[in-house]
């Protein structure tokens, strides 16, 4: 079988390593270089947690996230990952992690909750203000995304029957007919085409354009003093939801940056437009790590970063078949990295053994076990 693949981030990349490990053919083609700096995957990390609120399809997909990776270390011969724990915090009447807790305790896999009297001592770079509940869980830690992307792209470089083509954009698609057409005017066919194109999906096929969304999101990298990049180093990931602001802190594990975000998305902006932020953008979040971090004080901004991610309403992954040859892949909505190595492997088994597409696309959007919303 031949397959076309339009895109070049985790997603793609993901479903060109599983495809060609079946033995199949595959041609993938890219917009930019490859790695692309402008893909959402390509940033120094991405997250990977059990916590997942409510949403138990998810939670019980990251074991099988974390065997998919295993893989790719041993493929890549390099583990491009590092353990921090999660410690999730929520307040102001958000229940984020208590509906997290709930959840894994059901799967068998107990957060443990913290008393917010006793945070300062376990965790003594942080305040409590603000936090009216915290969990802890030994599992989860910082997948080296940009690493992750390059190792993908050298070792699929390799493979005898991929083919790679950068810097080679795609201006149509024929989903029926198993075609792509680039902006050359070339035309390729292939058994199956699959679109992975990220913030640019809806261009490429405008009927997706009110399910899927361009998201332009901002995250900080910040210059911290010598003695707070050491111990933070050594330091957990944070989702901290309390209010408005839906914070997530990345640690500079071995030697990258430390990063904050927040997970609320904005919905709108052309990926293609200058990627520029101000400061007073970020003034709610700021004011959230001014309150919740010890000697904040201290800390520079280093670089205000922008990406574009691709959302859907309901923040659930879009895997489905579309037309006779056809798959959309959109597994993003800000939290489909840590999934990118299993999401390509099953694709590629689903296309590969000629699965169920239906129920692959509800397991792709966390449906199994989990209750539709």
């Amino acid at each position: 079988m031949k397959a076309i693949i339009v895109g070049g981030g985790i997603m793609g990349l993901s479903t060109a390593w599983g495809l060609a490990r079946g033995g199949h053919d595959v041609e993938l083609f890219e917009q930019g270089p490859l790695p692309n700096p402008l893909a959402s995957s390509v940033d120094q990390h991405r997250l990977i947690r059990h916590p997942y609120g409510a949403h138990a399809g998810y939670a019980r997909m990251i074991d099988p996230a974390f065997a998919a990776w295993d893989l790719l270390w041993a493929d890549l011969g390099q583990r491009l990952y590092a353990s921090t724990g999660t410690l999730a915090m929520t307040g102001k009447g958000a229940d984020w992690a208590e509906r997290s807790a709930e959840v894994l305790a059901a799967l068998g896999m107990p957060m443990t909750e913290i008393p917010v009297a006793d945070l300062p001592r376990r965790f003594p770079l942080l305040d409590t203000t603000g936090v009216e509940h915290a969990f802890w869980m030994e599992t989860g830690g910082v997948l080296f995304a940009q690493d992750i992307v390059a190792g993908l792209v050298r070792h699929l470089e390799a493979q005898p029957t991929v083919r790679l083509h950068p810097n080679t954009a795609v201006r149509d698609v024929d989903l029926d007919k198993g075609r792509i057409t680039t902006s050359n005017g070339e035309t390729h066919a292939a058994d199956v085409v699959i679109v992975a194109a990220g913030a640019w999906l809806p261009r490429l096929l405008p009927a997706l354009a009110g399910k899927v969304v361009p998201s332009r999101q901002v995250v900080i990298y910040f210059d911290l003093p010598a003695d707070q990049r050491a111990a933070w180093a050594k330091g957990p990931m944070i989702i901290d939801k309390t209010g408005e602001v839906g914070l997530y802190l990345v640690p500079p594990a071995e030697g990258r940056g430390m990063k904050i975000g927040d997970h609320e998305f904005s919905r709108r902006g052309d990926p293609d437009a200058p990627r520029e932020a101000q400061e007073s953008e970020m003034r709610p979040l700021l004011e959230r790590c001014r309150d919740l971090i010890r000697g904040f004080d201290r800390w520079r901004i280093e670089q205000l970063k922008v990406c574009f991610y691709s959302v859907t309403d309901d923040e659930r992954f879009v895997v489905q078949r579309h037309g006779a040859c056809g798959w959309v892949m959109s597994p993003c909505s800000g939290h489909g990295f840590k999934f990118g190595a299993v999401m390509g492997l099953e694709l590629a088994r689903t296309i590969g053994d000629g699965g169920d597409a239906a129920a692959h696309a509800r397991w792709a959007a966390g449906l199994v076990g989990d209750k539709p919303t």
